[in-house]
């Protein structure tokens, strides 16, 4: 057997993160360092703006993840050529299909095993007759 000798406690220094999540931990702290210290020093006019936000910042080597600052958008226009648009739609309607006999034989089982465990449903079926059939 190994012996494994983890500590119990949170303010311990073993850390398990994978190297990328650590290197972007300490990225994060690195940046939350700086902004408070450009915050101790002050910018003068700039200083009333506030920080920019970190996607704008040139000194990054790596692309940011938008995630925790969401960027301002809206959509003015979609534009989609008609016969693209058709196709697309004929499409969903075949994909389709396939989804709604999966549902009615989904549905279908469940009425057989609620039939089953509760026999007193068959009584109150509806049942529909056609004259003359």
């Amino acid at each position: 057997m190994t012996d494994a000798n983890f500590p119990l406690t949170a303010d311990s220094d073993f850390d398990d993160l994978p190297r990328t999540l650590r290197r972007e931990r300490d990225a994060r702290a690195r940046e939350a360092r700086e902004r408070e210290q450009r915050a101790r020093e002050g910018r003068g006019m700039d200083a009333a703006l506030g920080d920019p936000p970190s996607y704008l910042s040139r000194g990054r080597s790596t692309p940011t993840s938008y995630d925790s600052e969401p960027v301002a958008a809206s959509v003015r226009s979609f534009d989609v050529p008609f016969g693209r648009l058709v196709v697309f739609f004929l499409k969903a309607a075949l994909a389709a299909i396939p989804a709604l006999v999966l549902l009615g034989v989904v549905l279908y089982f469940a009425g057989k095993g609620l039939e089953a465990y509760f026999p007193e449903l068959v009584r109150m079926k509806i049942m529909i007759t056609f004259p003359g059939g």
